[in-house]
């Protein structure tokens, strides 16, 4: 693969596609559990539902999970995209 054509608009386009799609589970994984573990505390504050201190910790927990998926995918689009500009990968 050839480095990316940054110079050209369609090019900037392109490659920001191709960014999109690097770690695209791991982001939309850790965005799922951030947002079931936030309904869940939610509800539970609102009082919606009774719930026990253990499954509030779970809620916690999934939240935390949720955010080092995040980050892990940042991490890895980020060392792809140096690699991808630095070799042509």
């Amino acid at each position: 693969m050839s480095l990316p054509d940054l110079s050209t608009e369609e090019g900037r386009a392109a490659y920001r596609k191709e960014l999109k799609g690097v770690a695209k589970p791991y982001r939309l994984g850790g965005f799922v559990l951030i947002l079931l573990g936030a309904g869940y505390v939610m509800g539970a504050r609102l009082g919606w539902w009774p719930v026990e201190q253990t499954a509030l910790v779970v809620a916690y927990g999934m939240v935390a999970l949720g955010w080092a998926l995040f980050l892990t995918a940042i991490f890895l689009r980020t060392r792809y995209h140096k690699r991808r500009l630095q070799e042509g990968l």
